[in-house]
């Protein structure tokens, strides 16, 4: 699917193609963009650019870590269950009636 990318991308070839191409994920696909366009889009800066590029692959990176962890299966009850069920009302159950 030919897409045509802004021209801050400043490229012959167009980024989102590459990133679907290379079949990159969410994480990774948006650090290539702003790596891509780095100090070209009006009104962005090189620093701000960088620094979202880094942004997503320290989440791409925690993201990999993370995955890497042995699971500890899923717990009986979710920290702070008993306080939300408590906060239950019986007023679905008076308006099925």
């Amino acid at each position: 699917m030919a897409y045509t990318s802004p021209k801050h991308y400043g490229s012959s070839w167009e980024v989102g193609d590459f990133i679907r191409q290379q079949q990159l994920n969410f994480h990774l696909g948006n650090a290539v963009k702003y790596i891509c366009r780095c100090g070209k889009k009006e009104g962005e800066t090189t620093i701000n650019d960088l620094t979202k590029a880094i942004h997503y692959l320290q989440n791409e990176l925690e993201s990999q870590i993370l995955s890497q962890r042995p699971s500890k299966g899923i717990p009986e009850k979710f920290p702070g269950q008993e306080q939300y069920e408590s906060s239950f009302t019986d007023y679905a159950t008076e308006f099925d009636r």
